[in-house]
């Protein structure tokens, strides 16, 4: 578990490194540099405007540290989402942020693992991979087939395809926090 002081930070690094951009600067990274911002972390940046969803991109694999993962992931959100034309400076002001840091992924063998709210899913399947954030079927109100069938369609596969035998199914949780906690 985060503490509120490191979510708090989290999420200042994620701000400071969209706008860092802006100024073709460098994140300060001075107060990151406790062994939790070192640790080998899946994480997604989400952003926000006027509560619609304005770029999300993460590292599902933690291969890159929290620090590192946090600036990657948060410009990628805000310049690199293909979904969306990138946040322009004027835009600032009306983002939000949410950081979503990832568990360990557990494989599936029986859907009834799944527990809405608390898990996320991955699928991989040999013609398509994809991946939905625990909140996502809180926010839609989804039961388990249904995020099942979003999963699928996400990954690029027909909505059934989640059963196929080829599917892979994999849920993990995620702490999830944004400047809407704190601000």
């Amino acid at each position: 578990m985060l503490n509120n002081d490191v979510k708090k930070q989290l999420i200042h690094l994620a701000r400071q490194s969209i706008t860092s951009h802006f100024n073709h600067q460098y994140p300060d990274l001075t107060l990151y540099h406790e062994d939790v911002y070192e640790q080998k972390r899946g994480a997604f940046v989400t952003l926000h405007k006027n509560g619609q969803l304005r770029g999300c991109i993460g590292y599902i694999i933690p291969f890159k540290n929290l620090r590192e993962t946090i600036i990657d992931m948060a410009k990628a959100a805000a310049f690199r989402d293909p979904r969306f034309k990138p946040v322009k400076e004027n835009e600032m002001n009306e983002i939000d942020i949410e950081i979503s840091v990832l568990s360990e992924m557990i494989c599936i063998q029986d859907i009834n693992e799944i527990v809405i709210g608390r898990d996320g899913l991955l699928i991989e399947h040999p013609y398509g991979k994809g991946v939905l954030l625990p909140q996502v079927a809180t926010e839609y109100k989804w039961d388990t087939f249904t995020f099942l069938t979003h999963l699928a369609l996400k990954a690029g596969l027909n909505q059934n395809q989640w059963q196929d035998k080829e599917s892979k199914l994999y849920r993990f949780s995620a702490e999830v926090f944004g400047e809407k906690d704190f601000y």
